[in-house]
């Protein structure tokens, strides 16, 4: 177990919640949730959703939770203390996190730009072609890595700078403080957005499409891994976030509590995102005189294509919503990536003993270097390919990794104690048998139906850029492992 006195902690409960909340309520919520519903049978998906919740991704939840608690060091340091050659699994799973930030400003980095555009409505009448052909000169051909877009670069900027700004200050004057404030702002923007959505003519078409059950849905076992799958993403598991910021917790802290509060807090802003954007695209569907499957999409159409659509037709107050609606996904990318790169931050300053502002300036210079790609016009494409291979391959690895490392190889009972130790509500010992058993069964289903989807969907280019990242995901763990840890060093906090 680690020791607690040189390590940093949170200045209150309502810290570590914050923070947790804001990595768990990201973009994810807003430009996956509701479409994953949609298309995986409507309100029918709620039945494997909620049951995924219940008996997979809370139970998972407890278990990172009671991880980092434990241990109270970084995410390798916890598996080389487990034993001795699994210190690369945890540098593995930072890494993942570390490449999932790249590309993931990106989308934030348009969101300004849409930010500002909004304020006029800049995108004009098309907005397809405005987004895919006028904005990021969007191509397959490797001929666009030479194109840079030089407003995506600059909005790069500025969101590398506020990572970093972030990020190099110690756990409570940065995550910590901002969290507090981001998060509440968040979700008053949304609870607004949401609110006048509601009110738009057309909505109810939205809400009945969302949440019109398609019970035949539930006998398709692909609508239970797309549940499972769903909330594993939402709530940040395996990103390495969670043992982490429960690492920082002191010793009176109520796991179970905290972790009920989390998952609560995500599925209800889900919830509130997907019922803002479906009456926004049933208000869509009714002035367009379409049927509202063609205009649902999902990712980055729904957001920099179909709202800028509505947008147009709202007429002046639209000139609010808007900029509301791009704050928010701004306020929802931010408090994804802040803890993102907390996990490879920590664990470097833990390991090597550099101070947390020096590891974030690097590692903020490499991730802005390394982002430069998706700022090019085949950034977009990119964008889609990296995003797949990460979280269908990259982060169910390490989960089903974590998941029986810690299931079979540690003793599951003394974590059990440990998550029960501050509670009322206790945990019994049909959580070991979801941990040792169910949980792993289910996430090596999820873990080969993602791969099965690659392969399907499998170009030579796709195939080329996919292999780079799978042998950066084996060369930098092992490199950060055999790399010896030095003896003495300079403050990490």
């Amino acid at each position: 177990m680690g020791s607690e006195k040189d390590n940093p902690q949170w200045d209150s409960t309502l810290a570590f919640l914050m923070a947790m909340i804001g990595s768990a309520i990201g973009l994810g919520n807003i430009w996956r949730y509701p479409y994953v519903v949609y298309s995986n049978g409507g309100g029918a998906f709620l039945i494997p959703y909620i049951t995924s919740i219940l008996i997979m991704a809370l139970p998972f939840l407890y278990l990172e939770y009671a991880v980092g608690f434990e241990f109270k060091t970084s995410v390798p340091n916890i598996y080389k203390k487990v034993k001795k050659p699994l210190e690369v699994v945890g540098w593995f799973i930072c890494f993942v996190s570390f490449l999932i930030l790249i590309y993931y400003v990106v989308i934030i980095g348009w969101d300004i730009i849409y930010l500002v555009l909004s304020i006029t409505k800049g995108w004009g009448a098309n907005t397809n072609t405005f987004f895919t052909t006028t904005l990021l000169h969007s191509t397959t051909s490797t001929s666009g890595l030479s194109h840079i877009i030089w407003p995506v670069l600059g909005s790069l900027i500025v969101i590398w700078s506020i990572i970093w700004y972030i990020s190099r200050q110690n756990l409570n004057d940065g995550i910590g403080r901002f969290s507090k404030i981001l998060i509440p702002l968040l979700v008053a923007i949304m609870a607004i957005v949401v609110i006048y959505s509601l009110t738009l003519p057309g909505a109810s078409i939205g809400i009945n499409a969302l949440f019109n059950p398609k019970w035949d849905a539930l006998f398709n076992l692909n609508i239970w891994l797309a549940a499972a799958g769903q909330i594993l993403f939402s709530l940040s598991l395996g990103w390495g976030v969670v043992s982490t910021y429960s690492s920082y917790l002191p010793k009176n802290s109520n796991l179970i509590k905290n972790g009920a509060i989390v998952a609560t807090a995500n599925c209800s802003f889900e919830l509130l995102a997907a019922i803002g954007v479906f009456s926004i695209l049933g208000f869509m569907s009714m002035t367009q005189n379409v049927p509202i499957n063609n205009v649902v999409t999902e990712g980055t159409g729904l957001i920099f294509v179909a709202f800028p659509t509505v947008f147009n037709t709202m007429g002046s107050i639209a000139y609010i919503i808007g900029p509301l609606f791009f704050l928010c996904v701004f306020f929802a990318g931010i408090t994804t990536t802040i803890s993102l790169l907390e996990p490879i931050s920590f664990a470097i300053t833990r390991k090597f003993e550099i101070r947390r502002e020096i590891v974030v300036t690097i590692l903020c210079a490499i991730g802005f270097l390394a982002s430069i790609v998706f700022a090019t016009g085949m950034g977009s494409y990119l964008v889609k390919i990296v995003d797949n291979f990460l979280n269908n391959f990259g982060v169910l690895f390490g989960i089903v990794l974590e998941c029986l490392i810690f299931g079979w190889m540690y003793n599951t009972e003394k974590l059990l104690n440990i998550i029960n130790k501050n509670a009322k509500i206790k945990l019994g010992t049909w959580w070991l048998y979801l941990i040792k058993y169910l949980i792993p069964l289910m996430l090596i289903g999820i873990w080969v139906n993602g791969i099965y989807g690659l392969i399907l969907t499998n170009n030579l280019t796709t195939l080329i850029i996919q292999l780079i990242i799978a042998i950066s995901m084996v060369i930098f763990p092992t490199i950060l492992t055999i790399r010896p840890k030095r003896e003495k060093g300079l403050e990490i906090e």
